[in-house]
């Protein structure tokens, strides 16, 4: 199965020259760069978190293998989705999917679903794919998208994606793709955008799904970010760093209804 692009020409530019011009510039940063277990990056249109985005790329070490943590944002198909074989078309190539990996991982959580239809229009993950042909070249990755409110699916879903890694004998990197508080004022959001990075950077999974249900924060892919956090709790991660954060407001004006978008790198 070849996933077509769903936003390509909207979020991010369907030319390929465009594309890796912009792509380009988003990682240009010349910091030294570490390596990672896992990282949170935003998904919105590039004109607006691209830059939040590539500078997380910009600071790790891409290994060759990843798996994709996103939110589900339209009511369609599984709650717990996954694909296991085929490739995501971009204007840059065809991204693999590691049919090994993924068929583990539905094998250490079988309450993922087999299942195209959620992950046909998503654009979680589809806006990280360029950025890893840009930076990694001849990746492959798993990916899975998240309609789930439930803790306790969460948390076994990290332990399984902990499991997995564990047993790999490449290196995989944990990328979880969220956006953060969403149509509030700037100050807002920024406010209870601290409170969500706060748990984060803590490596606290319960403290982050608490926080942000309990303080009405709209982080789309908390559901994502909380299962990588009881990942790489689970591998031993110490340490959490903000690369970059940003909300719309930084490129569009419209400081009224603002997103927040965290650039973060767990290790």
């Amino acid at each position: 199965m070849i996933r077509l692009p769903a936003v390509a020409g909207r979020f991010y530019p369907a030319e390929p020259a465009i594309l890796s011009r912009q792509l380009a510039e988003f990682t240009s940063a010349a910091n030294e760069k570490t390596r990672a277990q896992g990282c949170v990056v935003p998904h919105a249109g590039y004109m607006y978190s691209g830059h939040v985005a590539g500078a997380v790329y910009a600071a790790i070490e891409v290994p060759r293998k990843c798996i994709l943590l996103g939110p589900r944002h339209f009511p369609r198909g599984e709650p717990l989705s996954i694909l296991t074989q085929g490739s995501f078309s971009t204007p840059l190539g065809q991204a693999r999917i590691d049919e090994p990996l993924a068929a583990e991982l539905a094998r250490e959580y079988p309450r993922l679903r087999e299942d195209a239809v959620a992950h046909e229009r998503e654009h979680s993950l589809e806006v990280q794919i360029p950025f890893l042909q840009f930076v990694a070249g001849d990746f492959t990755f798993v990916p899975v998208v998240l309609a789930t409110d439930r803790y306790g699916a969460m948390e076994d879903l990290g332990l399984a994606v902990a499991k997995v890694i564990a047993g790999s004998s490449e290196p995989v990197l944990a990328i979880a793709s969220t956006d953060m508080n969403h149509y509030e004022d700037d100050a807002t959001t920024r406010r209870k955008d601290a409170r969500a990075i706060e748990r984060i950077l803590a490596l606290d999974p319960r403290g982050l799904y608490d926080t942000v249900r309990n303080e009405g924060i709209s982080m789309c892919g908390y559901a994502a970010t909380t299962a990588m956090l009881v990942a790489m709790r689970e591998l031993g991660a110490t340490e959490g760093r903000l690369i970059r954060y940003a909300t719309s407001a930084d490129a569009g004006g419209d400081r009224q209804q603002v997103v927040g978008y965290a650039g973060i790198v767990i290790r």
